[in-house]
Parts: C-alpha cells; structure tokens; sequence
C-alpha cells in the first residue's frame, strides 16, 4: 500500500511517498480503507525529532493521526460494525501512521463518521473538534454565559473552539492573526483581535481561556482569569517546556485560577460526541488546502509556515 514515510528526522522535505505491506487486522482490531487524514501539529516533534526519546531511532517511520475512511475488514466479528461502514477516528497517543491507504486499529479507536460531510470536510474537525470538547466541556466545565477567550482562534484546533464555545452558550473572543480576523468572526466569535497589536491587559477578564497552540505567555494570560476562572493549555512550547510545567503545577497547588494541561487520547465515545455535535449543525468543517499524498512535504511546510485557515487535508485517493 502508499504510505508517507521518512527515513531520518529533519524539515519537511524528508518526508515521501513510499509502500509498505497492507496492514492487516488482527483478533478485535478493525482494518480501516483511509480516505482522508489531515496534518496536526504533534506531527512535527515526531518528523524533526523534538520528542527522540519517545519515538526512538528506528527508521523509516509513518506520519499522520486521525483518519476517515470505511471499514475494509474486521479481525473477528464485532457488534455493530460491518465491512463498508463509514467511520472516523484517531490512532492511538503516540502512534504515527494514518497518511496511509489502510490502518488497523481497536473499534475504541474509531466511531461512526457523521452524514453529510465528505472525507475531506469530516477530518478537517476529527483532532480539534475531540480536543476542543475535552478542553471546554471536560476540563474547563464551560457554562453558558460565561466569557471565553479562545487563543490561535484559525487553526485546526481553535477553529472548531469558536464554534463549540458559542455552541454551549459562551460569549467568545477570540486572537487570530490579522488577515485572519474576518474568517474567525464568521465561525462565531463575538469578538476579534490581532493578537500581534492586542496585549493581554488590552482584553478585560474572562471565566475560560482556552491556548490552543501557544504554550507561553501563561502567567499574563492566567491573569485575565476571574475568580473561579479556568485556563486550558493543549500544547507546552518545546522550548520552554520545563517552565510552563513548573507553572500549571504550581498553579494547582497555590492559586485559585487553575491552569490544565492535557495531551488528548480520544476513544469511541469522544468521537461518538463530536458525530452528533456536526450531525446537529452546531460545527461545520473548515478546509484550508487539499493536498494529495504524494504532496505530503508540501503540506507539512504550509502548515509550518503559519496563517493556516483550519485544516490542511491530505487525499489518500
């Protein structure tokens, strides 16, 4: 089968199209044909080599997370599942490999795909919309009413956070970048900002804050928090990792505006949540740019790049 690989850590271009054997689906797995997989931003630490300790030196080494396709195969026979079914999931945390005609994963992995959407709309909200459901409704308990500031409001991830705070009653504000500022006030922010000319003091005071993909500037942000507020962060800026976590530790045993950190693990039920928030039309796809698996270094370097509009969609087909 086509799969995308790379052979040694690096930029974006060490990544290619290349073969590997077809997966096949082992006792309580489920063999899934793969339409549609998108490019995240935990892809990176993996290719570059950030995170070595934990992916380790064995090449070559797969790339992507979530996936919507059908069910190809079942390894044994399974409850409401059959071969030709249109599903949606993610591989398990720490697993790279779904920019590939066929994985093979647990059903906890995976869930019904919502109608009405194609491969490429549907994946487009698979990792942010699981992410921004747990950060909101989970750790932060958002409650309608409440004043949420979403940050990286464009992105994969911030994107469907707009549309889920104002979906659970939020007032939404939102930081994105300044060509950015009318497509976030379209997803349903109430209000937009630049953040390169709106600092933290220039904002007010909100019950969430939401970073999706920043990682510093904690403190100036928890400061914004009312009290009883909550701040979530998706994502640790490598670069100064060791801080921000002394910070969200140190937060949760002196303060009494919590910041949260989590690193997502979906299963079935997660994904069987955000199917029925599209089915209901309070999330829609947003689709920056198709690419075709043989174009996979090409996607890796537009996202890298920056100013990125949701999600960028690789093709199997």
């Amino acid at each position: 089968m086509r799969a995308a690989r790379y052979d040694r850590y690096g930029p974006p271009e060490v990544l290619y199209e290349g073969t590997l054997p077809k997966p096949v689906a082992g006792p309580g797995e489920v063999l899934v044909r793969v339409r549609a997989t998108s490019v995240n931003g935990g892809e990176f630490l993996g290719r570059t080599g950030k995170v070595r300790l934990i992916t380790g030196r064995g090449f070559p080494k797969g790339t992507g997370i979530d996936f919507v396709g059908e069910v190809a195969a079942l390894g044994s026979p399974m409850s409401g599942l059959t071969v030709g079914d249109r599903v949606w999931g993610t591989l398990p945390r720490g697993s790279f490999g779904s920019a590939a005609e066929f994985v093979a994963v647990r059903p906890r992995q995976l869930a019904f795909a919502p109608a009405g959407l194609d491969p490429a709309q549907a994946v487009t909200l698979l990792a942010g919309g699981t992410t921004s459901i747990t950060a909101l409704r989970d750790k932060a308990r958002l409650r309608a009413g409440e004043r949420l500031l979403v940050r990286g409001a464009s992105g994969g991830v911030g994107s469907v956070a707009v549309q889920l705070g104002r979906a659970y009653g939020a007032h939404v504000t939102a930081l994105a970048g300044a060509g950015n500022l009318d497509f976030v006030r379209d997803l349903g922010a109430h209000e937009v900002f630049d953040y390169a000319t709106t600092g933290p003091a220039d904002l007010g005071t909100f019950d969430v804050v939401l970073d999706t993909a920043i990682g510093t500037e904690l403190g100036a942000f928890r400061r914004l928090l009312a009290p009883g507020g909550r701040m979530v962060s998706i994502t640790l800026d490598y670069r100064h990792v060791l801080s921000s976590l002394s910070y969200v530790l140190a937060s949760a045993v002196f303060g009494p505006r919590r910041v949260r950190f989590f690193s997502g693990n979906p299963t079935h039920r997660l994904f069987a949540d955000l199917t029925g928030l599209v089915e209901s039309g309070a999330l829609r796809p947003v689709v920056d740019t198709i690419h075709p698996l043989a174009d996979i270094a090409k996607a890796h370097r537009a996202l890298e790049a920056g100013g990125v509009r949701g999600k960028h969609v690789i093709l199997i087909d």
